[in-house]
């Protein structure tokens, strides 16, 4: 795979290369993220909430290549080849249809639902939207004719660049505050983010939510957990409970909780299988 200026992994028969967002695009887009399946079996990948949303395009010799998505509640959806998708809660399974394929995906920053696309982010919390609405024209079928990754990146990032003409005013404090938490790595509480912003609890909750998509306390679980994957699969703690203890967790029922709830294992399980996790922009994911 030409990696377009970006950084290449592989896992198993799959190989993934992050592109840095465009510089007028910067503020709302974390990355680029292209994906290449090789090998002729159906593949599962098995993805992790991370808090962010985004928009996919799959295609597999000019049609869509993912089968379904299937949520560990049991929810199923079988997306259309171009789609936006909210932050999401719900550890899933994306099932990948036989052939080769590709994928490239727009990973957004948290708050561009709202200030790029002026969407009520909390309307796509746990869920996907066809994006015909937002496009003028085919886009998808644009997508699917191009010749190369670089033309499909041109079309993503040409689309969203026109976007900003209709920019939404930009909730600053809600920004801020996701800031704090990201420099906090999620080891911090509503209340701290309150002290700190001179705002009401319901004031506040609504505001991010309607930006983000997510509560702001769900918003920290998932970046916590995020973090707690980071740091078990470093290896730098003997034992699940000081990871619990670094991230400020109340107690290790809650801990236990939040790892059930986010990755669909118990935590022995996810700590015995925490090296086959593959880790991007995009979050945790492994086969």
């Amino acid at each position: 795979m030409d990696a377009l200026n970006g950084d290449t992994c592989c896992m198993s028969s799959n190989r993934f290369a992050i592109l840095p967002a465009p510089a007028i695009l910067k503020d709302y887009v974390a990355c680029l993220r292209i994906a290449e399946h090789d090998d002729e079996e159906a593949v599962a990948i098995k993805v992790s909430p991370n808090g962010l949303p985004g928009i996919v395009f799959h295609y597999n010799t000019g049609r869509s290549a993912l089968e379904q998505i299937v949520t560990h509640s049991g929810r199923k959806v079988c997306p259309p080849p171009l789609f936006l998708y909210g932050p999401g809660i719900e550890p899933s399974v994306m099932h990948y249809k036989r052939g080769s394929s590709a994928t490239v995906q727009v990973i957004f920053k948290p708050h561009a639902l709202k200030t790029l696309l002026g969407l009520d982010a909390s309307q796509l919390a746990n869920g996907s939207a066809d994006l015909h609405e937002f496009s003028a024209g085919n886009l998808d079928s644009q997508l699917i004719e191009a010749r190369s990754q670089q033309e499909r990146v041109h079309l993503l990032t040409s689309f969203l660049a026109a976007r900003l003409k209709q920019e939404k005013t930009r909730d600053t404090l809600v920004e801020e505050s996701l800031r704090l938490i990201q420099q906090n790595s999620g080891a911090l509480h509503v209340k701290d983010l309150l002290a700190c912003l001179h705002i009401s609890e319901r004031q506040f909750e609504r505001r991010f939510t309607q930006t983000v998509g997510l509560s702001p306390q769900v918003y920290i679980r998932v970046k916590r957990f995020n973090e707690a994957l980071r740091l078990i699969k470093s290896g730098q703690f003997a034992r699940l409970t000081d990871v619990a203890c670094a991230l400020n967790f109340s107690d290790q029922s809650h801990f236990i909780r939040d790892l059930k709830a986010f990755s669909g294992m118990t935590p022995k399980s996810l700590s015995q299988k925490v090296d086959d996790f593959y880790h991007d922009q995009a979050g945790y994911s492994y086969i």
